[in-house]
């Protein structure tokens, strides 16, 4: 998932015209944490539907459905909360404002993609390992 929400982290900078500073590397790190979480999150509820016996489709379907709505909460929470950083504009935001502008984009590409790409490669390179 760190690759998923520095693509993210890294676009949300350019888009915004700002450069990475320490604020932003700063914000690279949190990104990574919760990037992983999810991740984590995710992955772990594929592995208990495996173990409950469901097949391996079944498992990924079932356990990246499980997972929608806490990854989901998750990630917009820690971007709302992390708006008004984004956009202030009183004295210090120049400050401040990398480091949401990198949390906020890098999990808004990381959600998707987390939702998206993490169940379809664990299925992928699981493959050969659920059947035998």
């Amino acid at each position: 998932n760190v690759p998923l929400a520095l693509i993210g982290g890294i676009a949300a900078l350019f888009f915004s015209g700002q450069y990475l500073s320490v604020p932003g590397s700063i914000g690279f790190i949190a990104l990574f944490g919760v990037a992983v979480l999810n991740g984590v999150v995710m992955v772990s509820a594929i592995n208990q539907r495996l173990t409950g016996g469901l097949s391996p489709e079944e498992a990924v379907f079932a356990g990246a459905f499980s997972r929608l709505r806490p990854v989901l909460m998750t990630a917009s929470i820690a971007a709302l909360g992390l708006l008004p950083m984004l956009l202030s504009s009183g004295v210090g935001s120049e400050v401040q404002r990398p480091l949401a502008t990198v949390v906020v984009g890098g999990l808004f590409s990381s959600t998707l993609l987390t939702l998206f790409v993490v169940p379809s490669l664990y299925r992928t390179f699981s493959g050969s390992a659920l059947r035998g």
